[in-house]
């Protein structure tokens, strides 16, 4: 089995199939059977047992067999009853005959059924073979390469080696595997040949190189990719990275160049292929890392004011442990800048010589002067980013240290403290660009109109808020403390004010000012007002700070006042776990500059958005997330796992952190005892309704620890993840890299609605429907207004059908070539190019140019499945045309009345109040209205994205035929003709960006 023996070529693979293994027979009515499944030791045919049938026809030829499909990717599969309880990871297709008949099996796991897979696609490939000449394991490039670096080591040129030689060629060729487990396995090959000598052969060193060092994961993905060969050439290359990776504008140089980079072997690099050991270096290299490289660097529009940004905070920045025994650490400050982090807490108090202080008040024992830690951050300030930096000042100061504190601020950040007053013409504060290298101080101010030199203002302290908390005898009135000029003057466009409540906010609030919540407060808010959180959130800035009553330091979930578009929410970096990795994470966008930009729909002035959204937000277009945990690498064991030796039984589970709706956890089944190269090959989908607020956690557990289960986490944004297979980089409860330990996953991101199986069709008509509801325009309860929208009623409806229809022709077509939902359009024409061929192996349709649309015209009588594929294929194109040509006039008619109802944004309260609208009806309206615009404006860019889509999927369809040569049955001018097409098609999309709003 598999899991005793490693699979590392084809003919481990033939060598499984000839013995045999059970499999699951699965019939269309919805039957059953398990079957005991052989390869003839010929090659020739495939048997079964038991069967009604007599043996010559219980079996399948290997000539008869037309194409090999992994998952549950035919007619049977998509109909059975039973389907949902099958594993699409261990489901496989055989199809066969003429009319593609299929032979639908299920293994007991993925592995056994990737052998199947692989065996069969090697075979039929080579069918047309004679046997002789198949390759064996000893004339591949990878044997030939392991040859001449065992004969350059061999400098006796005996053909033999001492052990310990052997073991250190092997571990230079691969570093990650340990020595312990390279001696084991030469011991385990010289007694399976009853040898006496440690000595090591040539056959001895490739056997044991190919059985330590072969994923056969990638293996299985090396051959699915290069058509059954044990290599890969440019062309499969380029394929693999354009229609799997989603890499753009690929070309036959970038692969033989990746080859050239990652080969091993001279002649490998020199002919222009990649064999499995050097595709395994490839996969795990920075390249093929599963963060995008575009959000390693400002990608984001910073020109926005302050508000529209999530801000990277810290809390007690000065603690370096917990807050209530802590002290206080300057290397609090280095870590947290280092970081990215883009506000700071200095909580100021007296100290000795009228030298102001910073301490940790719970523990005096090792203050900070005041200086010296305004030293260390204007050193650290910009290293990581050069966008402005907040100090939150907590001033328990005495009136002559404040201009102490005042003064040194001054000398030591001088002029990249921003002092400027704010204008009371604007209405927002000033940009991030804006204010690049600049240092905001954010605390109390005397009032403006006041020539005094110094005054009174509330004490928002932390710990005074935790002292009336505690007390009995809490009147809720705040202290006042006296502040001095020279320390006010400091504040510009961050002074702290007092939360009252959200209307007198509204009204009353100047942009410029800051409120800070206790966890506990903006909780109870988030909870009792939402979309008052949000909305206040567009224009002013809010602070929220961990309760208190944390006195171990832990965190608050940042996620859950992120979802409130609260901006600055301080976390303590110094306590690792699940909600400091959520905040690492969020701020590794973006470059990591410490700013990120909030979504449109809690940005806009007039849009609808709830925190405690519980499904589809409008005017966002759901997406379906698919991951696929393949296999993990070098897992180490858990830090805090006692008594306990080097085995682990490792799981993975895939968190999704987002709105409440996105919000979910799945996990994979627990592998026994390997920490190496666990295999778990299985699949989850997520439907996440707000991808800019989503991210991603993959977190390995031991399933049998002794006082520790962690094994390694990494979370990244939704938007940052890249599609294809790709490596995860672990990292450890601190939240540092781990070398070489990774999660091997493939990721798929497609259009809720794509992903349409047959036997469910009807229920995603009826979340289509749900969807509909969810993006269908409110009444305000004021008739003019209300007849302004009910124009936009037609072209909504017509915009959401245009859509769905162009998405649900796509999946037919998916379907119909037997693939998943997640392939590319690449992948569906290459599998329909192999399909419509003649009997002579030739075109049966040919590539014809129809108004810059790609058509297929049949060159003669095609057969019933041909006619049915082209039919489809015909209905792909009439589609995607419709949509491209109506998507203008129908975006338009929705702009217009977008803009049509805008034009009653300011008067909408007069208007309600004409009609006697207040209270609690006049709130209902405002929050239709805003509903409404949201819908409007959301349906409009859906639709605008869609005829990009549109456009770029004919171009794609178009590249696919003329490379899959069904241009060459046509004309000799159709590949000049196709040219022109394609640029005809990007005319029409430069035209279109150009031409709209």
């Amino acid at each position: 089995m598999p899991s005793e023996k490693k699979i590392s070529s084809a003919h481990d693979c033939i060598s499984f199939m000839q013995a045999g293994c059970e499999l699951k027979k699965v019939r269309p009515n919805s039957r059953i059977y398990n079957r005991f499944f052989t390869l003839d030791t010929d090659l020739q045919a495939l048997r079964w047992e038991p069967s009604k049938k007599d043996l010559e026809k219980a079996k399948l030829d290997i000539s008869d067999i037309k194409e090999i499909r992994l998952g549950k990717n035919t007619e049977t599969f998509r109909n059975n009853g039973l389907a949902d309880q099958i594993c699409e990871d261990c489901a496989f297709s055989i199809l066969h005959g003429e009319n593609y008949e299929s032979l639908d099996l299920v293994a007991n796991s993925a592995d056994v059924a990737n052998i199947w897979v692989s065996g069969l696609r090697y075979l039929v490939s080579r069918s047309k073979q004679p046997l002789d000449s198949m390759e064996d394991d000893q004339n591949t490039p990878r044997f030939l390469w392991l040859k001449t670096v065992f004969e350059a080591a061999d400098v006796d040129g005996n053909g033999i080696m001492l052990e310990d030689t052997a073991v250190e060629l092997i571990k230079q060729l691969n570093p990650t595997l340990k020595e312990s487990k390279i001696r084991l396995k030469f011991k385990e090959i010289q007694k399976s040949k009853e040898k006496l000598t440690t000595r090591v052969t040539e056959e001895e060193f490739c056997e044991a190189f190919c059985e330590l060092c072969t994923r056969p994961e990638v293996y299985f993905l090396l051959v699915q990719i290069s058509k059954n060969k044990e290599y890969l050439d440019a062309d499969d290359l380029m394929l693999f990275l354009e229609a799997e990776q989603g890499v753009a504008h690929i070309t036959e140089a970038m692969c033989l160049d990746i080859i050239r980079r990652f080969e091993l072997s001279e002649e490998g690099r020199q002919k222009g292929f990649l064999a499995i050991d050097g595709f395994t270096q490839y996969l795990l290299s920075p390249e093929c890392d599963i963060f995008d490289p575009e959000q390693k660097k400002v990608a984001q529009d910073m020109s926005q004011p302050l508000s529209h940004y999530y801000i990277n905070a810290s809390h007690n920045t000065y603690l370096i442990e917990d807050q209530f025994r802590g002290p206080a650490d300057v290397n609090g400050y280095v870590r947290a800048l280092k970081m990215g982090c883009r506000s700071v807490e200095l909580d100021v108090s007296d100290g000795p010589d009228n030298e102001p202080i910073l301490c940790n008040r719970n523990n005096m024992t090792s203050p900070l002067s005041f200086q010296s830690v305004l030293e260390v951050i204007n050193k650290f300030a910009f290293v990581a980013s050069e966008y402005p930096l907040i100090l939150c000042l907590g001033n328990h100061c005495s009136l002559p240290q404040q201009k102490v504190m005042a003064q040194q601020m001054e000398k030591v950040f001088g002029d990249q403290l921003y002092t400027e007053a704010p204008s009371p013409s604007e209405s927002y504060l000033p940009s991030p660009e804006k204010l690049k290298r600049m240092i905001i101080v954010k605390g109390k101010k005397l009032p403006s109109d006041s020539d005094a030199l110094e005054g009174d203002v509330t004490d928002e302290d932390e710990e005074a808020e935790m002292s009336r908390r505690m007390s009995v005898d809490d009147s809720g009135e705040q202290k006042q403390i006296r502040l001095c000029r020279e320390l006010s003057d400091l504040v510009s466009i961050c002074k702290s004010i007092q939360y009252r409540d959200f209307e007198l906010s509204m009204k009353s609030q100047n942009y410029w000012e800051v409120c800070s919540f206790s966890e506990t407060e903006a909780s109870r808010i988030a909870n009792e007002y939402p979309e008052d959180f949000v909305n206040y959130n567009k224009k002013f800035l809010s602070r929220v700070y961990p309760s208190a009553m944390r006195i171990d330091s832990s965190n608050l979930n940042p996620q859950d006042f992120w979802n409130c578009g609260c901006q600055i929410v301080a976390v303590n970096f110094q306590t690792p776990g699940p909600m400091m990795d959520l905040h690492t994470g969020w701020f590794l966008q973006n470059g990591g500059c410490g700013y990120v930009l909030r979504p449109a729909v809690m940005r806009d002035e007039v849009s609808y958005f709830s925190a405690n959204t519980k499904g589809v937000v409008p005017g966002v277009s759901p997406l379906a997330l698919h991951i696929k945990i393949i296999s993990g690498q070098n897992f180490p064991k858990p830090k805090g796992a006692c008594a306990k030796g080097d085995v682990i039984d490792p799981y993975v589970c895939v968190e999704i952190h987002g709105i409440p709706a996105d919000c979910a956890e799945q996990r994979t089944k627990t592998v026994q005892q390997n920490s190496d190269n666990p295999i778990f090959d299985e699949t989850f989908e997520f439907q996440v309704n707000l991808p800019e607020l989503a991210m991603i956690r993959f977190v390995v557990l031991d399933d049998d620890y002794i006082g520790d289960e962690f094994i390694g986490q990494y979370t990244i944004p939704f938007e940052c993840l890249q599609p294809g297979y790709r490596h995860v980089p672990l990292r450890s409860f601190v939240g540092d890299i781990m070398e070489h330990v990774t999660l091997f996953v493939h990721v798929a991101i497609t259009n809720r609605s794509g992903g349409g199986k047959g036997q469910k069709r009807s229920l995603s008509v009826r979340m289509g429907k749900k969807v509909r509801e969810y993006t269908m325009l409110r009444n305000v309860g004021l008739k003019t207004i209300d007849d302004v929208f009910k124009i936009a009623v037609h072209p909504l409806r017509e915009a959401i059908e245009m859509r769905e229809n162009m998405q649900n022709a796509i999946v037919s077509v998916k379907e119909l070539c037997g693939l998943p939902p997640i392939a590319s359009l690449k992948q569906c024409l290459l599998t329909l190019s192999s399909r419509l061929v003649t009997g002579d192996n030739s075109p049966s349709v040919s590539l014809v140019m129809r108004d810059t649309f790609p058509y297929l015209e049949p060159l003669g009588a095609l057969p019933e499945v041909q006619k049915k594929m082209l039919a489809a294929y015909d209905l792909m194109i009439q589609e995607s045309r419709f949509l491209i040509e109506t998507a203008d006039g129908v975006q338009e008619k929705i702009v217009q009345c977008q803009k049509a109802g805008m034009g009653f944004h300011e008067e909408l309260h007069s208007l309600a109040a004409k009609e006697g609208l207040k209270g609690r009806k006049l709130s209902k309206a405002a929050e239709s209205f805003a509903w409404n615009i949201t819908v409007l404006k959301g349906q409009g860019d859906l639709l605008k994205s869609a005829k990009h889509e549109a456009l770029e999927n004919m171009k794609q369809v178009q590249l696919a035929c003329l490379s899959c040569g069904l241009s060459r049955a046509a004309s000799s001018g159709a590949e000049a003709k196709g040219k022109r097409s394609l640029e005809a098609i990007e005319e029409k999309e430069g035209g279109e960006d150009n031409g709209q709003p």
